[in-house]
C-alpha cells in the first residue's frame, strides 16, 4: 500500500484552504494525501514589520526545512511569498491557475476620499510595495503597521480608527471573507505572482512531482515566472517596492512592471509584449531595459541605501 502524500501547510485559515485545494486536486487523480500542520516564523511574530524579518522565505523556510528533513512530501505556498530562488534541494512541482491578482482596499466608513488626491487619511499595511504606490498617488496619507493572518488584519481594521487597510483580493475571496466595504485598486500593480499558489517538492522526489504535474497551469506558471524574473533581475527581494503583472491574451503575453521609491515620490514603469512562444525571457528583458533608465537606477540606489 502506497503511503499518503504528506502536504505541509501553515496553520492559518487561508493556508489550510490552499492546502486542502491541493489535497482535492490530488484526490481527483486517485492520490491519497494528508495535511501536516507546521508553524512558520512569519506566523509566530506578528509584530515586527516584514521587511525587518529578512523577508526572503519568512513564510516558507520552516516548510522548506520540513520538506528537506522528509517530514513532509510537498508544501503549498502563496507564490508571492516564495523567494525567487528556491532553496537548494527543492523544486517547483506545480503552479495552480491564478485567482485575482488585484489589491483591494477594505475601508472603515467610506472610500470617497480616494477620489481626492489631496485627502488626509491613515492607511494600514506592512507592505513596502503597497505603501510606495499608495504614497505616489496620495502623498499626504499616513501609515500604520498591519501584521497577522487575514482574519486578524480584518479584526484590526474594525477595532482601529484607520480609514482602512490594503489586502490581496485572492486571499479574502478564497475563504469568503471579502467585506462589502471594499474596492478594487485597479491602479495598483500587484506583487509578482500575487494570486497564484505554488506547490513544491524535493528535487529528487519524482513521485511527488509526477502527482502534482497534472494540475500545473501552464499560462499561470509562465506569467508568474516572467514576473519573478523581473523582480529577481532588479533587486531580488519581495520586501522591495517592485511590482509586475504578466497575462496571456490571443497567444500574446503582455507584461507591465514598475519600481517605485519607498517614499512614493518617483515611479518608473515599463510595458512589453511578445508572442507566447517567445515570452520565456520577457521578465529578464524588461528588467534589463528598465536598468538602462537613469531614473530607475536612482530609485534602486536609494532603496539599497534605505535598507542598510
Amino acid at each position: 500500500m502506497v503511503a499518503p502524500l504528506r502536504i505541509g501547510t501553515r496553520e492559518s485559515q487561508l493556508a489550510v484552504w490552499q492546502a486542502t485545494l491541493v489535497q482535492n486536486l490530488l484526490a481527483a487523480q486517485g492520490v491519497a494525501s494528508e495535511l501536516i500542520y507546521i508553524k512558520s516564523e512569519g506566523d509566530i511574530d506578528t509584530v515586527t514589520p516584514l521587511y525587518q524579518l529578512g523577508v526572503q522565505g519568512v513564510f516558507t523556510k520552516t516548510l522548506d526545512a520540513a520538506l528537506l528533513n522528509k517530514r513532509i512530501d510537498i508544501a503549498v505556498h502563496s507564490m508571492k511569498d516564495v523567494p525567487t530562488i528556491l532553496a537548494s534541494g527543492i523544486q517547483q512541482a506545480a503552479v495552480l491557475k491564478r485567482a485575482s491578482h488585484k489589491d483591494i482596499f477594505v475601508y472603515k466608513d467610506n472610500a470617497n476620499f480616494l477620489e481626492n488626491p489631496y485627502s488626509i487619511a491613515t492607511i494600514a499595511t506592512s507592505s513596502i510595495r503597497r505603501k510606495a504606490q499608495w504614497l505616489h498617488r496620495f502623498p499626504q496619507h499616513r501609515f500604520e503597521n498591519l501584521r497577522g493572518n487575514v482574519n486578524t488584519r480584518l479584526r484590526k481594521v474594525a477595532e482601529n480608527e484607520w480609514a482602512g487597510a490594503i489586502f490581496a483580493a485572492a486571499g479574502l475571496e478564497r475563504i469568503e471573507l471579502r467585506p462589502q466595504k471594499s474596492v478594487n485598486l485597479d491602479w495598483m500593480l500587484p506583487a509578482p505572482a500575487q494570486g497564484a499558489i505554488m506547490v513544491v517538492c524535493r528535487s529528487d522526489d519524482e513521485a511527488a512531482l509526477g502527482a502534482c504535474q497534472p494540475f500545473n497551469d501552464a499560462d499561470t506558471a509562465l506569467c508568474t515566472k516572467i514576473e519573478r524574473d523581473f523582480l529577481k533581475t532588479l533587486l531580488g527581494g519581495c520586501s522591495t517596492p517592485i511590482s509586475a503583472l504578466a497575462y496571456v491574451e490571443n497567444a500574446t503575453v503582455f507584461l507591465k512592471g514598475n519600481i517605485c521609491s519607498i517614499t512614493g515620490t518617483a515611479l518608473e514603469e515599463i510595458t512589453l509584449e511578445r508572442p507566447l512562444a517567445e515570452a520565456g525571457t520577457m521578465g529578464l528583458r524588461a528588467a534589463n531595459d528598465l536598468l538602462q533608465n537613469s531614473a530607475a537606477q536612482k530609485i534602486m540606489t536609494d532603496i539599497r541605501h534605505a535598507k542598510k
